[in-house]
């Protein structure tokens, strides 16, 4: 998810019981390689294995080239973006719009998965629209390609976010390929995981948009799924821990002026569902330096030790 899934979230994930995590959508254009931004979203320095970096665009050379400059910075999995359902990706024929052109979906892939010598994974959706679901197609091309794990999100790109994900479709993929199929969309919960893990015979789930603000989500589906039991919330005073290792770790990798704007969002997350949390949150975003920043977010924890934390199913923020 671009600007959300930066390497200090990346990292505290999978301290949290993420096994896995993709960096932010890296650009195949070689001019925007070494922007500062391009430059900030494929660091991994001192990040947890494995590193994998997804990677985004519409020309099989181009992308070819930037799988092979990211593996020679590191990357030790190259993603390909075919899921992306945001405007100006898909206006730039990217992300899920190249579902559109399965033969450029097959060059695409080739070319990829021949330009480098790690592992190179497909993240896609089971479509343009509904009245072309065309997931099964684009997933034993990936397979006849070389593709070694597919990532798929139960909606379409007309779907953008709306509605509930479905997750027949996933079911069907992987019953039609041999390599791994991860499913991914609204698993929000550790019984919707144990759930889409049992309708779709999927060999992992991944969780997107509910690990904002809740990165402990991942300990907890992964303790269900082992044990049938729930974690207990976590208490108010680890959320302030783990919060303020987070910024810590945002504005050591942002620096203070891009630190303290780039923190609001995520700061805004973990207190949604707390007594207090908007008005601090309106409160907070006037701040314009890290250290204030940090303070004000200790203080509002503080006021509130001893406290479990109390959050609404992921549906209802959406309704709201």
């Amino acid at each position: 998810m671009a600007g959300v899934t930066d390497r200090p979230f990346r990292q505290l994930c999978k301290e949290l019981g993420a096994g896995y995590a993709v960096s932010e959508m890296a650009a195949s254009n070689p001019r925007l390689w070494e922007t500062e931004k391009s430059t900030r979203r494929t660091n991994h320095e001192g990040e947890m294995e494995p590193k994998a970096v997804q990677i985004a665009g519409a020309d099989p050379q181009m992308l070819a080239d930037c799988a092979r400059h990211n593996v020679d910075k590191g990357a030790q999995i190259i993603d390909i973006n075919m899921g992306c359902p945001v405007k100006k990706v898909c206006n730039a024929w990217c992300g899920s719009a190249l579902l559109q052109h399965e033969t450029l979906v097959g060059e695409i892939l080739d070319a990829v998965v021949s330009a480098v010598d790690v592992p190179v994974t497909l993240k896609f959706r089971t479509g343009w629209d509904r009245a072309h679901k065309n997931a099964l197609i684009i997933a034993r091309m990936a397979e006849a390609a070389g593709i070694q794990m597919l990532t798929l999100h139960g909606r379409t790109r007309a779907d953008g976010y709306k509605g509930e994900a479905e997750y027949e479709t996933i079911a069907a993929v992987k019953a039609a390929v041999k390599i791994p199929v991860v499913a991914n969309g609204d698993i929000t919960t550790p019984e919707k995981a144990r759930y889409v893990l049992d309708v779709t015979g999927a060999d992992a789930i991944m969780v997107g948009r509910a690990a904002q603000g809740r990165p402990w989500i991942f300990r907890e589906i992964e303790h269900f799924l082992k044990t049938g039991t729930h974690l207990p919330p976590p208490l108010i005073a680890e959320v302030r821990e783990l919060m303020l290792q987070h910024l810590q770790a945002h504005y050591a990798f942002y620096g203070e002026y891009l630190g303290v704007r780039t923190a609001r969002k995520h700061i805004g997350w973990y207190v949604q569902d707390l007594s207090g949390g908007e008005a601090f949150r309106q409160q907070m975003n006037l701040l314009t330096d890290c250290e204030a920043q940090l303070a004000a977010v200790s203080h509002f924890f503080d006021c509130m030790a001893g406290e479990r934390l109390q959050y609404r199913p992921f549906e209802e923020k959406l309704a709201a």
